[in-house]
């Protein structure tokens, strides 16, 4: 049996696209594993499937690298919403899209025909710990533990050179605190609206960009009064910069960001 698939990338974030309306898929978990891996399999941080739904236009799953399944992801959602438009599976430029952590809402910025950018609506955020004190092997690290549908620890650092992350990272990802694990991310503040972020994501390790993780990063700047609401924050990643904006009149984050296809094949199983 083979499968077609897209391999595809926001702020570098990348991931596998396949449209289960055409082709189910019965083992994503699996698969996962074996496709993400990059020097015997596609190579990405996870697998994405894109399907229909029975309460939104779309639906999506999204599995990691290690096979765990994820409640959402914004870099993921932002590639489906190109997906979907430029193979003309819709004629939309606001879609709804169904996740495991509810229903998110895409818009399309078209150019000549494509999705350049997507912006989504990633919901209310929630703070669930403003000053949360881990000690792990390597020390004891302040952060600020968010919710955007799925846990994020956010922490500052002076200077971002000078973090461990492939050692930190995995620590503070499996710390007892976090029974079902977490994102961790470490931010450091350029200048107003700007801030470098580098993520350890839970179940795929260090990766380019994470999109939830760049709003979880807007909600601490904002929470400790490093950002306002209202204005945009400009999250710099390995891969990529994506705008954040958190609405002070419904609370929701807005999240904007490219979308790129990089290439398309077909795999056996």
């Amino acid at each position: 049996m083979t499968f077609q698939f897209t391999k595809m990338q926001g702020a570098g974030n990348d991931y596998i696209y396949v449209n289960t309306i055409n082709q189910p898929v019965k083992n994503p978990k699996e698969l996962a594993i074996q496709w993400s891996a990059y020097h015997t399999g596609i190579g990405s941080d996870g697998l994405v499937l894109i399907g229909p739904s029975k309460i939104a236009d779309f639906s999506m799953r999204i599995f990691n690298a290690d096979g765990s399944e994820a409640k959402m992801c914004g870099n993921a959602s932002r590639c489906i919403g190109k997906y979907l438009y430029d193979k003309k599976l819709t004629q939309k430029t606001q879609i709804s899209l169904e996740t495991l952590s509810g229903i998110k809402y895409l818009e399309l910025h078209v150019k000549n025909g494509k999705v350049q950018e997507v912006t989504v609506d990633m919901g209310m955020p929630e703070i669930l710990e403003e000053s949360l004190d881990l000690s792990i092997a390597d020390g004891t690290y302040t952060g600020t533990f968010v919710s955007m549908g799925n846990p994020h620890f956010v922490t500052f650092v002076d200077d971002m050179n000078q973090v461990n992350l492939p050692i930190v990272g995995p620590q503070l990802e499996h710390h007892n605190h976090f029974p079902d694990r977490a994102n961790i991310e470490f931010v450091q503040l350029l200048s107003e609206g700007n801030a470098r972020m580098r993520v350890w994501e839970r179940g795929s390790g260090i990766t380019q960009a994470c999109g939830t993780g760049a709003c979880a990063s807007a909600v601490a700047l904002i929470a400790h009064k490093k950002a306002q609401k209202g204005e945009k924050i400009l999250i710099h990643m390995d891969g990529g910069t994506l705008s954040i904006d958190w609405n002070p009149e419904n609370g929701h984050i807005y999240m904007t960001g490219n979308a790129v296809t990089v290439f398309e094949g077909t795999i056996e199983l």
